[in-house]
């Protein structure tokens, strides 16, 4: 008998088949679970078992399958920016100096020791980053432009948008 395959070959195809059965199909019940949870990520499994139509068994079922393949990162908390004393909010679009490897790096660094940064986004146009700053006021604000962003060696131009209001806002 001529053997096509060696042991590395099958032990490989045999984890790919794996692999991709252990991947969660994102089905219209699973649709509709997600955007539950989204909603009230507290909600209880008798609760979104019966919005969804399932029975709790299958519903914890599917929604332990949806954690463990990565559709569901976590379940956070939502906080009021203004009762938390951080009721202004700007987004601050940030070009850089030099478009290397380094630069994004070193800039990427400092925006994750900067608690006023709640959102760092590697960006496409005229600009390369897109941050969510939240701070106690505008003087605050100023302070963290001036002293965090302005002293960086790898910013070249800042643009700020103040938030004047949200009338839709779904971030969790």
């Amino acid at each position: 008998m001529i053997c096509l395959f060696s042991w590395p070959v099958v032990a490989i195809a045999r984890e790919l088949v794996l692999f991709s059965q252990s991947m969660t199909k994102i089905d219209d019940i699973n649709r509709r679970i997600l955007r539950e949870l989204s909603r009230n990520g507290r909600i209880s499994n008798l609760e979104l078992a019966e919005r969804v139509g399932l029975s709790p068994s299958a519903c914890l079922r599917r929604v332990q399958d949806l954690e463990r393949g990565g559709v569901i990162l976590g379940y956070r908390a939502v906080t009021s920016a203004e009762a938390m004393g951080q009721g202004f909010l700007a987004y601050v679009s940030v070009g850089l100096s030099e478009h290397t490897k380094a630069a994004q790096e070193g800039f990427e660094r400092a925006m994750a020791h900067a608690p006023e940064v709640r959102e760092c986004h590697n960006i496409t146009g005229t600009r390369e980053y897109l941050l969510r700053i939240e701070t106690a006021d505008l003087g605050s604000y100023k302070r963290f432009h001036t002293d965090v962003l302005g002293t960086l060696p790898q910013v070249n131009a800042l643009t700020t948008y103040v938030v004047m209001g949200s009338p839709k806002d779904e971030r969790a």
